[in-house]
């Protein structure tokens, strides 16, 4: 198939998934992906793909952090991936092809014969209470601190994860019975809580600005999307920055640590998997 074949094919992949009514981050996700496999087809110079390039594709998104100027070219993508993220990779191409294979637009699917990546158990480490207390500190003297100190203290108290954060909108946050609602994966809404101490900050925080219920709850500051909702990339990037300043060491400072945290404390008073897998949103045992 040829690489502009390849994405107009992709283009009805996509048209597909939303008449399925997938998530929008499912979507986001995949529109992603097919946009990095057309941008290395063509920076390589392919004019067609078939198992040979996007066996390459997968190769170099494993190792393209080693080349000069960074992975897709960005020189600040030096870093090796997730194992976990190649296997997303690998997972959304393979639908896309069997979709395609479905629709009798290509006869063999390029990924025939290609294993799956293995993804190992990836052991996050909790926060310490002295970490905590330094990030905090770090949230207090940055630009923002209303917002960055409520957003640390939702994600201890509530263990959500980075997309049902970004997501939240002011009318979803009640704050006299400390719970708001949160759309999971696949969309499934659940009601968590936090306490005292969390309602407070997002009390202080909402105070600075108040604005109508169906704005963002934890709004951008920076870059194109200032005053917009906040991205899981600028939640990222937040935390690499507090992380920074609060000199933290032997523990990746991410948003999936704080949900890490929250459930290793939960079972440290007491509490058992079964209720976690509720409060955590997850489907099965084994994701807890």
């Amino acid at each position: 198939m040829s690489v502009s074949e390849l994405e107009r094919q992709a283009q009805g992949w996509l048209l597909d998934c939303e008449i399925r009514q997938l998530s929008s981050n499912t979507l986001d996700l995949r529109r992603v992906i097919t946009g990095k496999l057309l941008w290395y087809l063509r920076e390589q110079g392919h004019t067609h793909c078939d198992g040979v390039a996007v066996r390459a594709f997968l190769a170099y998104l494993a190792n393209g952090h080693k080349q000069e100027g960074g992975r897709w070219g960005n020189g600040q993508l030096t870093r090796a991936p997730r194992p976990k993220t190649i296997k997303l990779y690998y997972d959304d191409l393979a639908a896309m092809f069997r979709f395609l294979v479905g629709q009798g637009v290509v006869v063999k699917n390029p990924m025939e014969g290609i294993s799956k990546p293995v993804v190992r158990q990836d052991q996050v480490q909790p926060f310490t209470g002295e970490q905590v207390q330094a990030l905090l500190s770090a949230a207090k003297r940055s630009e923002n601190p209303r917002r960055n100190e409520a957003i640390i203290l939702f994600l201890l108290d509530t263990g959500a994860r980075a997309s049902e954060v970004c997501s939240l909108k002011v009318g979803d946050v009640d704050l006299t019975q400390k719970r708001c609602s949160v759309a999971g994966k696949g969309n499934k809404k659940r009601q968590i809580c936090f306490g005292p101490t969390t309602a407070r900050a997002l009390l202080k925080y909402l105070s600075e600005a108040p604005r109508p219920e169906d704005a963002g709850l934890f709004l951008s500051d920076k870059g194109g999307s200032a005053g917009e909702g906040l991205t899981r990339v600028g939640l990222r990037l937040l935390f690499v920055r507090l992380g920074k300043v609060a000199k933290l060491s032997g523990v990746r400072c991410s948003p999936h640590t704080f949900r890490h945290t929250f459930a290793v404390n939960f079972l440290r008073r007491g509490g058992n998997v079964f209720t976690l897998k509720e409060l955590l949103g997850h489907t099965a045992l084994h994701m807890v």
